[in-house]
């Protein structure tokens, strides 16, 4: 509950923070925002992940809304694609969906009636 979710979706991983200060051979204070004050500044190595890679990816847990269900809507952002796929004798439209607070490698294929029933909108 210190970062304010619970349960399944709370954060594994919260954002980028610079260590500071090494204590001992597995203790390292962190510098953390004025908001996260009341969490305890020190960790244990294994709480911690070192960053490799682009630091653009990593989400910020004030970014997500989550609801008392403990869950989320995703909301459209884009259409990227749209194919016909066959199974046997019925045809299939798709559509590559892009999300927010996800990237376009992460985007997913919808069906296209489905699509068009929860987002008319963007079929006028």
């Amino acid at each position: 509950m210190q970062f304010g979710k619970k349960g399944k979706l709370s954060p594994r991983y919260i954002e980028l923070y610079k260590i500071i200060q090494r204590i001992g051979q597995v203790v390292y204070r962190l510098e953390l925002p004025p908001e996260m004050s009341l969490v305890h500044p020190m960790f244990h190595v294994s709480m911690l992940k070192k960053v490799v890679g682009d630091p653009n990816l990593i989400v910020s847990f004030m970014s997500i809304e989550v609801n008392e269900e403990l869950s989320y809507e995703e909301i459209l952002i884009a259409i990227l694609d749209k194919q016909v796929r066959t199974l046997r004798n019925t045809e299939i439209a798709c559509m590559k969906v892009l999300w927010r607070n996800q990237y376009v490698e992460e985007a997913t294929w919808e069906a296209g009636e489905e699509m068009k029933r929860k987002y008319p909108h963007l079929f006028e």
